[in-house]
């Protein structure tokens, strides 16, 4: 499974962000997707999963500013609305597959900053 992230950049405080994860290869393997983000001197934080069967779990950090979901081109979307600087870090893309293997994207760097 290849991942690839988009859609990130530098917004002002308050603004919006929709981050993208496209995936291909053994897509239908595919079991549990799941965004993830890195800031500087931080550990490393679950933002957002979503399963096969559409349940989704969010971090205390971003409920209620944040909206995953995953449509049938196997991609998967973070919407971030309320932008804060603490959301600053690099986005990452995580899924895990029925054989038990995780893959990680790159990663989208997100800056909020006035």
């Amino acid at each position: 499974v290849q991942l690839m992230e988009s859609g990130g950049g530098l917004v002002q405080p308050g603004g919006s962000l929709r981050l993208s994860c496209a995936a291909s290869g053994r897509t239908f393997s595919i079991y549990h997707w799941r965004w993830y983000r890195q800031a500087p001197g931080k550990e490393r934080e679950m933002v957002a999963s979503i399963t096969i069967g559409g349940s989704t779990t969010y971090a205390d950090s971003v409920k209620d500013r944040s909206t995953i979901s995953r449509d049938n081109a196997n991609i998967l979307h973070l919407q971030l609305d309320s932008l804060r600087p603490e959301d600053t870090a690099v986005y990452l893309c995580n899924v895990y597959e029925y054989g038990g293997l995780q893959y990680w994207g790159q990663g989208t760097q997100v800056t909020v900053s006035s």
